[in-house]
């Protein structure tokens, strides 16, 4: 099968057209997230929304239909609790049903859904629902434990309610009392229905208000960079908490009518290589981390074993060629890299679904709808051969669809452009490829992390006087997370090992699993800027040595 050319695809770009050919609702008078993602393919009873490994075992299915249903059931409860247009619904759930019935139900009520990673300490969780005035959180009896240490916590409702030991209402039952009819709620273009964060060099993380205009650079990116057939089995092994699962996990295939698929076990080599055995899996994404985490057990894969995958995607950092390589020649299919951020969603691709050179460990050409450019110091396009920030031309993007941080808290516009922080060569082609971030942010094992949260969580300990927080570089997970603490005087520890695990387990507690620095170094002190400023940048570089030493 021929694919159609880049250049064409691109230049002839007509957004007027793609809102009226996949979307029911209108962009400017009004539309509805849910009857878009779910309740305009249930007049097929059998056509199935979800797939689902159950946790313990044994699978499960849940057709559009069914989906529409509990959605409107959900969507009542929270008609009951006086949530409604614009409130912010939180869902803190494994890879499960019951999560895409909050997503659906909560957008059914025009209510904007909220993330919540099942990683996240509670710490991270109080801060993200104070912030977002969050009206009711969804989990589970796994998670709902973090919730007890959540001040000023908004009402809970849980999965299983009876297994949480408390006195909350469930989930089931609550909906069950509810009727199964919900007229969908209309919103704008430019109405909210996910609310994200995304992580800081400075202070917290940034909101981030995705608007329902987002869809169709979503449908965009499903579509050619992901090259979604009819015919696939798709599995994004992306978690729905942070933003590339919950919008190409979750909304992007939905949109396009078709399945996806959950396992909500930890990611290890065999059951990944059994989800997608079982599933006939045919188009699979993931993070680099994930691929170089398979290669690494490459003999765990049968030789000469062809599991049927037609085409890979990864996002979340670059592919290195080795990984590339190894996927085409032991599962007989191409691997392509994609770029995106939580606030752009994604930008620059390589795309499975379109004819365009391919250059090898480049993360590829300005999606359709967006026209990405490098920028010097000056904010003026660089050449070919040169390295920039990459930025987005808003003016020349139509599918752009950020309009700032929730609360104002940066400014990353400048001239008309949006500027990524992300460092990259430019290539005189129309493509780029990535050369490092701009500022302080880590990306470990595919999720990113900001310095700050790491810094000022390690602060909460009463012996810790400083912290400067950067990534060492690591063959399995890209980068870790390295922590350089000052101990404050008199507090000085008699055993190192038995601080460094209560550091440790402070961080993991209090903000994530993903984000707790491996290796914490004692030091007298840190360097700093004359205005008393940390240099992280010399840290950066201390830690680099210390791999090549």
């Amino acid at each position: 099968m021929s694919l159609p050319e880049y250049t064409d695809v691109y230049n002839n770009f007509d957004p007027a057209a793609l809102e009226a050919a996949i979307l029911d609702g209108r962009l400017d008078s009004g539309l509805n997230v849910c009857h878009e993602i779910c309740d305009k393919w249930a007049d097929d009873p059998q056509r199935v929304a979800l797939y689902y490994e159950k946790d313990g075992g044994g699978e499960g299915v849940l057709t559009f239909a069914e989906l529409k249903e509990q959605s409107a059931r959900f969507a009542n409860y929270l008609s009951t609790c006086g949530i409604g247009k614009g409130d912010r619904v939180a869902g803190l759930l494994p890879r499960s049903p019951e999560l895409l019935i909050v997503i659906a139900g909560a957008l059914r009520a025009g209510a904007v859904y909220q993330p919540l990673f099942t990683a996240f300490g509670s710490g991270a969780i109080e801060y993200r629902l104070e912030r977002a005035g969050t009206r009711l959180v969804v989990t589970d009896p796994a998670n709902y434990p973090k919730m007890t240490e959540v001040n000023n916590a908004p009402p809970v409702i849980c999965v299983n309610a009876s297994e949480a030991g408390a006195a909350i209402p469930d989930f089931a039952s609550k909906l069950a009392e509810q009727d199964a009819g919900f007229e969908p709620v209309m919103i704008k273009g430019t109405d909210p229905f996910l609310q994200m964060f995304t992580s800081g060099t400075v202070g917290k993380a940034k909101g981030v208000a995705v608007p329902a205009r987002a869809l169709m650079a979503f449908y965009v990116y499903m579509k050619y960079a992901i090259d979604l057939r009819e015919s696939d089995r798709y599995w994004n092994v992306a978690d729905p908490g942070w933003a590339y699962g919950l919008y190409y996990a979750v909304v992007g295939p939905l949109l396009m009518g078709h399945a996806t698929h959950f396992n909500p076990g930890a990611f290890t080599p065999e059951s990944t290589y059994d989800m997608i055995r079982k599933y006939k899996i045919t188009n699979l994404a993931a993070a680099p981390t994930a691929y170089r985490l398979l290669k690494a057990n490459d003999h765990i894969l049968p030789e000469g074993e062809n599991l049927g995958l037609r085409v890979a995607s990864s996002a979340g950092e670059p592919l290195n060629p080795e990984v590339v390589n190894w996927i085409r020649n032991r599962h007989y299919c191409p691997v392509k890299d994609h770029y995106g951020q939580t606030e752009t969603g994604m930008t620059c691709c390589n795309f499975h679904g379109l004819s365009h050179p391919v250059r090898q460990g480049s993360m590829g050409y300005s999606s359709p709808g967006h026209k990405v450019v490098a920028l010097n110091e000056n904010n003026e396009e660089v050449g070919e051969g040169e390295t920039g920030q990459l930025a987005v031309d808003v003016n020349a993007s139509p599918l752009f669809h950020f309009d700032g941080y929730t609360w104002g808290e940066k400014d990353p516009f400048v001239k008309g452009y949006y500027l990524t922080g992300d460092m990259v060569i430019c290539h005189g082609d129309g493509s780029f490829s990535f050369s490092g971030r701009d500022d302080d942010i880590i990306t470990t094992a595919g999720y990113r992390v900001g310095p700050a949260d790491v810094e000022s969580t390690l602060l909460e300990h009463a012996a810790v006087a400083e912290s400067g927080v950067v990534a060492k570089p690591d063959d399995k997970r890209g980068s870790i997370i390295k922590a350089y603490v000052v101990i404050k005087a008199g507090q000085e520890p008699g055993d190192d090992d038995a601080l460094r695990t209560e550091l440790q387990e402070l961080v993991r507690r209090r903000l994530s699993t993903h984000a707790y620095p491996r290796e914490i170094e004692f030091v007298d002190e840190l360097p700093k800027t004359p205005s008393g400023k940390i240099q992280r940048f010399v840290l950066r570089n201390r830690a680099k040595d210390e791999v090549g030493a």
